[in-house]
């Protein structure tokens, strides 16, 4: 198994853990310290060395900050963790506070004193954090003070030891274009921003650079490192050693200069000394990267890092590969759909029996890496939690009359996959259908969208909402994040939000996802993963038009479906939806498991 389901959160630990942190900065003459879930590469996914938040407090979501000072401490979440949180942590040793709503650098300067020195490890904030960090206490009259080593790291004694997975070479033909082309291409984007060398701080980015793959974070195929890419000359990537085979050194070092870890700092410095423009993104790169070549005389170029977008914008071989995966993966999900359908009326049926049963379907295929993501698979009010991840402790029977709410993904070499199913054994309540009709909607307005060039997510969203705000409804998440090919699940820059700013393009692949929940009742979700079209001409229009293609293939409920709050433009829309369902998967399925598929996509 890919997953595990034991308990990773303990409340009773953090008042004692908090109690250490706070004598250690005493120790170091330090009045408070902000302890955020990011490792050096400020990535979604972090080593269990890096789990930082998790262990001083007891949150394991995927986002949060910890505001730690010496007669209050406040964890920052966002909205899909409000509940986790003050199921995980002490609330009366860790305030949650709502990270929109309370912004953290709004409350440090109604909390800390005039004078207090409040710590960061600048490692683990990007430049842009620690500049608002630094604003927001200045005008409280306090100072931002970086450390040299983290106090945490002195407090926590049985610390993990960095990962070291091996890193492997990925397939020219699955990646559409050689190393050394992409090397030159992006050299380019460097000189066109006007900069001598930019500074790659995300392992994804690396890795799709140099077409390799790695093993260091849960879930996400991610050699940890660092590259510097000049206009002229080889890039540098600095990475440790022992994950290179002779083989993958070899192949390496004809695109690549190779140097360990230790010697990135250095390199930086040798920039800032020669007085180069060096491009650095801000909004990802670690203060300290930054600072270490602004200190040596370097000018920072401000700027997106320039291997995101190319990365977005998927080459003909990713679509074909990544299309050829969800086929795959389609004919996985279907069978536990099936399975499903089969065994939860029997009772008995749990949340991890149902994972563990979908992760088995998936492995059977042959050409299973890892999962994409922590299973999410939640039961009655469970599913009403975005970010669910079932325990041992917290593992909660499927039971008759409830909705049960499973997304999960897969990496396969060819392509990353996530998709959202809700499902309900028994007859749903009218409330039920209503709110997931009106969910399935709003993922049919974004699918069907057509759209000119230049428009943005934030364009798009509100076609996810509208049946929902027409009842007086809405989510607290995103409508679709990017997926990258044997990648992050999560790939930017590309989003339909509230906040989605960057522009659509053909080739970008992101998930269409709207939701509701209830808390303490039921949580629904339908997600599919869509691709950018290129634009086409609309009879009688005076341009073309962007659309997307659906490339997920596997049946949505029916039973949870109100067929009168559809129009007759939707219904045909899942009609055909199923119709491709069908076509796509019914042929490689045995005969129980095809009857199944069968009825699952008759049209309403």
């Amino acid at each position: 198994m890919f997953q595990t389901f034991d308990t990773l959160s303990d409340p009773s630990t953090g008042p004692a853990r908090l109690a250490l942190l706070r004598a250690e900065l005493a120790r170091r003459g330090l009045d408070g310290f902000l302890v955020p879930l990011a490792d050096e590469h400020q990535g979604e996914y972090i080593p269990a060395a890096a789990r930082r938040l998790a262990w001083l407090t007891g949150f394991t979501g995927s986002a949060g900050l910890c505001v730690v000072l010496k007669d209050q401490a406040s964890i920052f979440v966002d909205g899909r963790y409000t509940v986790q949180v003050r199921a995980q942590v002490d609330t009366a040793a860790f305030t949650p506070r709502h990270l929109i709503d309370e912004p953290p650098s709004t409350v440090l300067k109604t909390a800390v004193p005039k004078g207090a020195r409040i710590g960061f490890d600048p490692w683990l904030h990007t430049a842009a954090e620690a500049e608002r960090f630094e604003k927001a206490l200045k005008e409280a009259g306090a100072e931002l003070v970086p450390v040299g080593d983290n106090p945490v790291d002195a407090v926590w004694d049985d610390r993990p030891a960095p990962p070291l997975g091996a890193v492997t070479l990925y397939p020219e033909a699955l990646a559409g274009e050689a190393r050394a082309a992409k090397v030159a291409r992006i050299a380019k984007a460097v000189a066109d921003a006007g900069a001598d060398a930019a500074v790659l701080t995300q392992p994804d980015s690396i890795a799709w650079l140099l077409n390799i793959r790695g093993a260091d974070v849960p879930h996400t195929p991610l050699p940890l490192s660092f590259a510097v890419v000049p206009k002229d000359g080889k890039p540098s990537l600095f990475i440790d050693g022992r994950k290179l085979s002779n083989e993958v050194r070899h192949t390496l070092a004809e695109a690549a200069e190779i140097f360990e870890p230790v010697a990135f700092e250095p390199a930086l410095e040798k920039l800032g000394r020669a007085n180069a423009r060096v491009l650095i993104d801000r909004s990802t790169a670690a203060a300290r990267i930054a600072a270490l070549v602004a200190d040596t005389g370097g000018a920072v170029v401000d700027g997106r890092d320039p291997v995101v977008l190319p990365k977005a914008r998927k080459t003909p071989a990713e679509l074909a590969a990544t299309r050829g995966a969800h086929r795959r993966d389609a004919v996985a999900f279907t069978r536990f759909l099936a399975w499903f359908d089969r065994e939860a009326p029997k009772g008995g049926l749990d949340e991890i029996a149902a994972a563990e049963a979908l992760e088995r379907f998936r492995a059977e295929t042959g050409a299973l890496k890892d999962i994409s993501f922590e299973t999410i698979s939640g039961a009655g009010p469970n599913a009403a939690l975005p970010h669910y991840r079932v325990s041992t402790a917290t593992n909660r029977p499927i039971r008759t009359g409830e909705i049960y709410l499973v997304d999960s993904g897969a990496q396969y070499e060819d392509g990353t996959t996530d998709i959202t199913r809700t499902l309900v054994v028994g007859v749903p309540t009218e409330e039920m259908r209503d709110r997931n009709t009106r969910v399935l909607k709003g993922h049919i307005r974004i699918a069907r969208a057509r759209f000119p060039k230049g428009t943005t997510g934030a364009h798009l969203d509100i076609l996810a909402r509208q049946a929902l705000w027409d009842a007086g409804l809405d989510f607290d998440h995103g409508t679709g994040h990017g997926v990258g090919v044997y990648l992050s699940v999560h790939e930017g820059p590309q989003r339909i939000s509230k906040t989605g700013g960057v522009a659509l393009e053909p080739g970008m692949i992101l998930s269409n996802e709207p939701g509701f929940y209830k808390e303490g009742a039921f949580g629904i979700r339908i997600e599919n993963l869509i691709v950018v079209t290129e634009p086409t001409p609309v009879e009688g229009g005076d341009r073309p038009m962007m659309g997307f293609e659906t490339i997920t293939f596997a049946p949505i409920d029916r039973r949870l479906i109100e067929p009168s709050l559809l129009s007759a433009e939707e219904r045909a829309w899942l009609d055909a939806y199923h119709q491709a369902v069908r076509e796509t998967v019914a042929p490689h399925l045995d005969d129980a498991d095809r009857a199944f598929l069968i009825e699952a996509t008759e049209p309403l």
